[in-house]
């Protein structure tokens, strides 16, 4: 068995491959998200312009998208969540962590990627990176309660 790069558990066969290889359309707007993460990961640089909607192909980069992915050594798909982007939609998003190393180091690129379907056919419109969320810092002040419980001032209790 050749388990499909995108995380399905399926066979790559009977998977991802016969929508690369145009033998098949993606149903929903997460099943092309998978086949465009194991086109990556097969570098099937074609199909990634292919289902890329033709208003969003400006400067698509066919020769450096090849190199990058060639060059890349892919550790795995994780879909986030989906909204809409189901076969009786027009649009969907689905939101995904993509993990890979390059020559820069291991990479999460977390995105939200937004689909369109045109003519019966789902197609990828753009890619939203998605920031990693701030840290939240509970500062405590001299004069506040000890976190501890203890009842005492922070400065006369853990704050020695």
């Amino acid at each position: 068995m050749n388990s499909c790069p995108c995380g399905s558990g399926s066979d790559y066969i009977a998977c991802c491959e016969p929508i690369i290889a145009g033998k098949k359309t993606a149903e929903t707007a997460e099943e092309l998200m998978r086949a465009r993460y194991a086109a990556h990961v097969k570098v099937e640089i074609d199909f990634l312009y292919d289902s890329t909607h033709p208003e969003h192909r400006e400067g698509y980069d066919h020769k450096g998208t090849r190199v990058w992915a060639a060059n890349s050594e892919w550790h795995g798909l994780e879909i986030l969540g989906t909204t809409q982007g189901r076969p009786q939609d027009e649009q969907g998003e689905v939101e995904f962590v993509a993990r890979f190393r390059d020559g820069k180091g291991l990479h999460n690129h977390h995105e939200r990627g937004k689909f369109k379907k045109e003519e019966g056919r789902w197609l990828f419109t753009e890619g939203i990176m998605v920031k990693p969320k701030p840290l939240s810092v509970n500062k405590v002040g001299r004069n506040d309660p000890c976190t501890c419980g203890s009842g005492r001032k922070h400065k006369k209790c853990c704050g020695k």
